[in-house]
Formats: C-alpha cells, structure tokens, sequence
C-alpha cells in the first residue's frame, strides 16, 4: 500500500511526502530509519499504477534463502534480531519483499514472537518456514532452527531446479510438434490433398481419405479448431485448480509409464527431507507430520501424510498407516521407517531416505533426455509414417490407374 506522510527533518522542517509500506506501523518504522519523526501516516486513496503493478511482485525462493542465511549468520554473530531485520530490510532489493520485511521488523519491536510476525504473512512464508522459527524461538535456539531451514530451503530449491531444467527439453519438443501438426492440417496438407480429388475415379486408401477429411475439416474450420483447441487448454487447467480434477491428475502423475517413477520419487525425497528437518530442529513428530502433508503439492500423499499423523496421535506407528498403499510409500521406506521407530533414530532414516532419493532423482533428471527422447522418435516417427503412407499410397494408385 501507499501511505502519504507529515513528518519531520533532521533539520527541524516538516515534509510531506508518500511511502511504500505493508502499514502504517511498517511505514512509520521506514520513516525512523530515514531519520524522519512522522506526525501523521494516513493510506494513500489514489495509488498509481506502478504502486498498484507492485502489489503483484513475485518473491523467488533465493530471496527466502537470502532471508533466513542471512538472518541466522547475524544471530550467530550476537546481532540481535530486531537490528538484524532493520539490516535485511535496508538490503532487500525487491519492493514488495521489502515492505513485508518491515511490517515483520515492526511486529517483532513491538513485542510479537518472529513466528507470529511471520505467520501474518502466510501466502509468503509456507508452514514449514513459520513452524521451524517458532520451534527454534520456543528452544532458544532460533540461530540453529534457521540453519536446519536454510538447507531444507536449499535442497528444495536444487531439486525444483532439477525437474524444471529437465522439462524443458521435451516440454520444448511436444509443443513444436502439436504447432506444427496444426499449422499442416490448416495450411498444409490441403494443397497436397486437392491434388488427389482431381483423381476422382481413382479409388483413394481408407487413410488417405481420412487425411483428407481432417485436413479438409481443419482448413474450412481453422478459426473455430484454434477456438476449440484454446478452450479446451482453459477448460484443462480450470478442471485441475479444482479439487477433484488435481486429484485426478495427481493419480495419473504417480502411475503414468516414466513419469510416475519420477513423481514418486520427488514426492518422497521432499517428504523425507522435510519430516527430518522438523524433527531435528524439535517439533514433534504429530505436528511435523501435518506440517510436512501440507508442504508436499501432491494430493494423494498429502492426505495420506495427514491421515498418517492423525493416527499417530491416536498411538499407532507411523508405518500402520504409510504401508497401507505401496504404490505411494514402497516397502524400502516403510521398513526403514519402522526399524527407526523400533530403534528411536527415524531422524537418521529420514535423512538417510532424502539422500537416497535425490541421488536417484539427481541420476534420473541427468538421463531424462536420453529417456524421453526414444519415446519423442516414436511418436514423431510414427505421425511421419502415417502420413507418408497415406500420401504416397495415392500416388501409386494413381499412377496404375494411368498406366
């Protein structure tokens, strides 16, 4: 929000002037910090558009990553925490980042817990973030709790990094094909189709005149198919912003040939990889479970996450519950799961389950090229196929016909 402002110089004389601030308590603290005694702080009715385009400024995960290392070097070094959120605030970059941090610096000088501060921020910081600070500020050992949580936010941004640098290729690939495909049923394949009408005693092959028809089709109804095929992209991702159609999707993710194993995988290295962190940094294991559920996207393991710890409260292992689908949580991480309850040490199993599932996750990204590539071949080779088939059958026919 703007806020517009009356405060006073250092030199005595009294500015009026406008703010950029989360609120008036945060923007009367920015006003401290320029040397300014504020008189009065009211919001700003008329914003401009560059005020209002900030509203939407997006926070990447480095900057949390800068936020919290940064945060827990200071405290280590003996900086208090109300002084190392004014420097972070002075050294953040971004705007909106900026101004959240100093609601946050304001809060806490105010006399609330960074946890509380932190969680007026929800759609920012996640669960994960806001229950490993309040762990650590209810231990005393906040230093250490932002220390497990940089390198949970670390290995998160590394492996987000890993799937998306590998999707980029066949991603890249699949929507080259299907542009193309259509631009050659508008455009295209017409041309080469009109040729063979012209032979209308010649008796056409059943996929020549299927080609045909779809060409035909496409080219006299291009602007309605380009509707079409726009609608049903939106219709797609409206259905998968609802409950039902995620959990469709999510289903179909984890048993899709190739990609399944991939999204198994992801989901368990971060499942394993977030449920230890918790458990290090001290949160017990019922509250870390619905934690680590709500931090997971995919909803088949989010629920069964949850259900995991409502079960755990009730006194069951943890294991009744995981084991009760393999597909989900395969007999590796239930039995090493329950070895760790049976021995007191599932932090190491967890951690030890995060490791082994990245590395395979890390293999898999490396060789995803090679993987999908034969697949990409066939399907292309085979589209190439049909309609070398279907155009130069014609051809041939066409040709005995004259001879």
């Amino acid at each position: 929000m703007e806020f517009e402002y009356t405060a006073i110089t250092k030199s005595g004389q009294r500015s009026t002037a406008t703010i950029q601030a989360v609120s008036a308590a945060a923007a009367g603290h920015l006003l401290k910090e320029q040397g300014l005694l504020p008189l009065s702080i009211s919001p700003l009715k008329k914003s401009s558009p560059l005020a209002f385009l900030k509203q939407f400024t997006t926070i990447s995960l480095d900057e949390k990553i800068g936020f919290v290392e940064n945060l827990s070097i200071m405290l280590k070094s003996g900086i208090p925490l109300t002084r190392g959120m004014q420097i972070l605030v002075k050294q953040s970059s971004n705007l909106r980042f900026k101004a959240i941090l100093s609601d946050i610096a304001s809060q806490v000088e105010s006399g609330k817990s960074l946890a509380d501060a932190l969680s007026k921020h929800d759609n920012v910081f996640s669960s994960i973030f806001i229950s490993m600070v309040k762990v650590g500020e209810l231990s005393g050992n906040l230093d250490k709790s932002l220390e497990y949580l940089t390198i949970q936010l670390h290995r998160e941004a590394d492996l987000k990094s890993k799937v998306r640098g590998a999707m980029i290729y066949p991603s890249v690939i699949v929507a080259a094909m299907v542009i193309i495909g259509i631009l050659m049923s508008i455009f295209v394949l017409p041309k080469l189709t009109s040729i063979f009408k012209e032979f209308g005693t010649v008796d056409l092959p059943i996929m020549t005149k299927v080609v045909i028809a779809v060409a035909d089709f496409m080219s006299a109804h291009a602007i309605i198919m380009i509707i079409l095929i726009i609608a049903a992209i939106t219709g797609v991702i409206m259905f998968y912003r609802t409950y039902q159609g995620k959990k469709a999707f999510d289903w179909l993710f984890v048993r899709l040939f190739v990609i399944g194993p991939i999204v198994r995988k992801i989901n368990l290295a971060r499942f394993a990889r977030i449920l230890g962190s918790l458990l290090k940094s001290g949160i017990p294991i019922v509250e870390g479970l619905e934690v680590a559920g709500n931090s997971i996207g995919n909803l088949l393991y989010r629920e069964l996450i949850i259900k995991s710890g409502s079960e755990v409260r009730l006194g069951k292992n943890l294991t009744e519950t995981l084991s009760k689908d393999e597909t989900l949580f395969p007999v590796l991480v239930v039995q090493m799961l329950q070895v760790g309850e049976e021995s007191g040490t599932v932090e190491d199993m967890l951690g030890q389950l995060a490791v082994h599932y990245e590395e395979e996750v890390d293999t898999i990204m490396k060789n995803l090229s090679s993987i999908i590539e034969p697949l990409l071949l066939l399907v292309i080779g085979g589209v190439v196929g049909i309609l070398a088939v279907a155009l130069i059958s014609p051809i041939y026919s066409i040709s005995q016909s004259i001879k």
